[in-house]
C-alpha cells in the first residue's frame, strides 16, 4: 500500500468528477443500483471498453469515527484487514490477486477506509469472492494485530514523525480543532494503537466493518444481470451489523482569535503555515472556496506563484490546499520562504494578496480563465473504471448520492465572482485562521 498517501494528501482525492470525453459529447456515467437485505448498497458500472473489472469496497468509517483515547484505528484496519480470513491464509490475499494478474490497493481518510482489486473482468468472481471474505470473517487475532501494530507505528515514524515536515498537518490540526475528532491525524497516536487491548480492536471491528456502513462498487468490463447474481451469491448471507453505527455531532466552534504559534522540527528551511476554515464538502460555500484556492495557486500562472514566487521572489514555493471534508474542514496555505527571505516577510506578501482576494471583485477575463481551469481540472478526474468506482462509492456515503458524478461539474459552474469575493471574505478573516511558523530547531 503507498504510504507517502497516509499524509496531508488523503483527503484530497475524495472528489466526484466526470470523464472528460463523456461531457464533453454531453454525455452521462450510467450506472445502476441496489439494497441487498443486509443493508449494503451495490453500484454497478458498465464500461466494455477493456477487458478489466474494479471491484471497489468502501466503508463508512475514518478516523472522525475513532475515540479520543483510541487515535489511528480506521488505519490500522486498513492494514489489519488484510491479514487473511476464514478460507485465505495470512499474507495469501495479495498473492491471489497478484497470480491473478491483478492489483490492489486501500486507503483511509479522515471520513472513509477504501479497499478495492483490479482484476481481468475474467477473474470478477475471484473480486467478489475476495472482498466478502474480508467483510464476512476476516482474521483478526493475536498475531495479526501485533504484526500490524509494528507496521503501523513505524509508519508513523517514516512518513510522519522523523519526516522533515511530516508532522505540519497533525500540528496544525490539533490547534484548529478544539473539540471536533479531526483535531487527530489519520495515523493517530503510537500509544494509542501499541495499547489497543484485543477487545478494543473487536468492539471497533463490529461496529463499523458491516454491510449496512458500506457501499460495493463492481465499475469496467461486466454484464449487470450476471455481476448481480454474483453479488448476492457472495454477500447476500453477510450478516447485518446490529450494533449503532455513531457519527460525531459535535460542531466545532469557530475561533474568535487568532492563534499563532513556533513549532521546530529537523528541517533545514522555514515554512509558513496559514489555516482557515473550510465549509464542509457539498456546500456552496466550499466549491466557491476551492476555486478560490485554485485562485491563488493552481498552477505557475495563479496569483500567489505568479506574485510571492516570480515577481516579489518572497517564496520558493507557494500552495493552497482545501481539506473538504464530510464535516466542515480546512484550507491550508504552506509557503517556503526563499534563501535569504525572512518568514515574516513572505507573510506580510501573503497578507497583501488575501487583501486583494477579500476587497476585490477578480476580473470576468480571470474568472473566464479560472472556470477553463476547474473544468478541465474536474473532467479530467475519472478516466478511469477505478476512479469511477471510488467517487460513485464516495459520492453514495458522503451525500447518499451516487449521481453527482455526474452534476458535480455543474456546482462548479454556478460559483460566481461575487461567490469567490464572499467567501474570501466570510472565511479568510484574522481571528478565525491558525498561523505556524515551522522553523529549523537551534542547535
Amino acid at each position: 500500500m503507498e504510504k507517502n498517501r497516509k499524509l496531508i494528501l488523503i483527503a484530497f482525492a475524495l472528489f466526484a468528477f466526470v470523464n472528460q470525453s463523456a461531457f464533453g459529447q454531453g454525455l452521462q456515467i450510467d450506472f445502476s443500483e441496489f439494497r441487498l437485505d443486509n443493508g449494503l448498497h451495490v453500484i454497478l458500472h458498465q464500461d466494455n471498453s477493456t477487458p478489466n473489472v474494479v471491484v471497489n469496497v468502501m466503508y463508512h468509517v475514518g478516523a472522525k469515527n475513532e475515540e479520543p483515547t483510541l487515535t489511528g484505528f480506521a488505519h490500522f484496519f486498513e492494514h489489519l484487514m488484510f491479514e487473511g480470513s476464514k478460507n485465505i491464509r495470512r499474507g495469501e490475499f495479495t498473492e491471489i490477486v497478484e497470480r491473478a494478474g491483478g492489483t490492489l490497493n486501500a486507503w483511509t481518510s479522515f471520513d472513509l477506509t477504501n479497499y478495492f482489486v483490479l482484476l481481468p473482468s475474467n477473474q470478477l468472481e475471484l473480486g467478489l469472492w475476495l472482498e466478502s471474505e474480508r467483510m464476512l470473517h476476516p482474521v483478526i487475532d493475536s498475531i495479526g494485530i501485533a504484526t500490524q501494530k509494528s507496521v503501523v507505528t513505524e509508519e508513523m515514524k517514516q512518513t510522519r514523525d522523523n519526516r522533515p515536515y511530516g508532522r505540519i498537518l497533525s500540528e496544525t490540526l490539533r490547534r484548529a480543532f478544539l473539540k471536533h475528532p479531526y483535531r487527530s491525524d489519520v495515523l493517530g497516536k503510537d500509544e494509542h494503537v501499541r495499547n489497543a487491548t484485543f477487545e478494543d480492536v473487536i468492539n471497533f471491528h463490529r461496529t463499523f466493518y458491516v454491510p449496512n456502513n458500506a457501499v460495493l462498487v463492481v465499475s469496467g468490463d461486466i454484464e449487470k444481470e450476471t455481476t448481480r447474481a454474483l453479488v448476492e451469491k457472495y454477500f447476500g448471507d453477510i450478516p447485518t451489523g446490529t450494533r449503532e453505527i455513531t457519527r460525531p455531532t459535535i460542531v466545532e466552534p469557530r475561533r474568535t482569535a487568532e492563534v499563532r504559534d513556533t513549532v521546530f522540527d529537523n528541517i533545514q528551511i522555514p515554512a509558513l503555515i496559514h489555516a482557515y476554515p473550510l465549509p464542509a464538502l457539498g456546500t456552496k460555500d466550499f466549491y466557491a472556496m476551492d476555486m478560490l484556492s485554485i485562485l491563488l495557486t493552481g498552477g505557475q500562472s495563479s496569483r500567489l506563484h505568479r506574485q510571492l514566487v516570480d515577481t516579489d521572489q518572497l517564496a520558493m514555493t507557494i500552495q493552497s490546499i482545501p481539506l473538504g471534508l464530510e464535516d466542515p474542514g480546512l484550507k491550508l496555505i504552506f509557503g517556503l520562504p526563499n534563501m535569504g527571505v525572512e518568514i515574516g516577510a513572505l507573510e506580510a506578501g501573503l497578507e497583501k494578496q488575501l487583501d486583494r482576494v477579500r476587497n476585490e471583485l477578480i476580473s470576468e477575463r480571470e474568472f473566464q480563465k479560472l472556470r477553463n481551469q476547474v473544468e478541465s481540472s474536474l473532467v479530467n478526474r475519472n478516466t478511469t473504471i477505478a476512479s469511477r468506482a471510488t467517487t460513485l462509492a464516495n459520492n453514495h456515503l458522503i451525500f447518499g448520492d451516487a449521481g453527482r458524478i455526474n452534476t458535480e461539474i455543474q456546482r462548479y459552474m454556478a460559483v460566481t465572482r461575487e461567490d469567490i469575493k464572499r467567501v474570501a471574505q466570510k472565511y479568510l478573516k484574522e481571528e478565525y485562521r491558525v498561523v505556524l511558523h515551522y522553523l529549523p530547531k537551534i542547535q
